[in-house]
C-alpha cells in the first residue's frame, strides 16, 4: 500500500504540550514518534496550531525523500 499524506495526517500521533521553563516563555509542543517535529508558541492554542503545520511539513518532506515515517504506537 502506498500511503499517502492524508493517511499519514490521520494517525493518532502523541502530543506532549508543556509550558517553557520560565514564565513568560509560552508553550513548547513535539511529536515525539517523529524526531525533529517540534515548536513553541505564545499560547497553548497556538502552539498546537503551529505544531499541525511542523508536523505537515515534516511528513511532506519524508515523503518527498522516500524517508521513513513511523506510526504511532498502539497501547496494548
Amino acid at each position: 500500500m502506498n500511503k499517502t499524506l492524508d493517511y499519514y495526517l490521520k494517525l493518532p500521533y502523541t502530543i506532549v504540550l508543556k509550558p517553557g521553563q520560565e514564565e513568560g516563555d509560552g508553550w513548547l509542543a513535539e511529536i515525539p514518534e517523529l524526531p525533529g517535529c517540534f515548536t513553541a508558541g505564545d499560547t497553548k492554542e497556538e502552539a498546537l496550531h503551529l505544531l499541525e503545520e511542523a508536523k505537515r511539513l515534516w511528513l511532506e518532506s519524508n515523503l518527498a525523500h522516500g524517508d521513513p515515517i513511523p506510526e504511532p504506537q498502539t497501547a496494548l
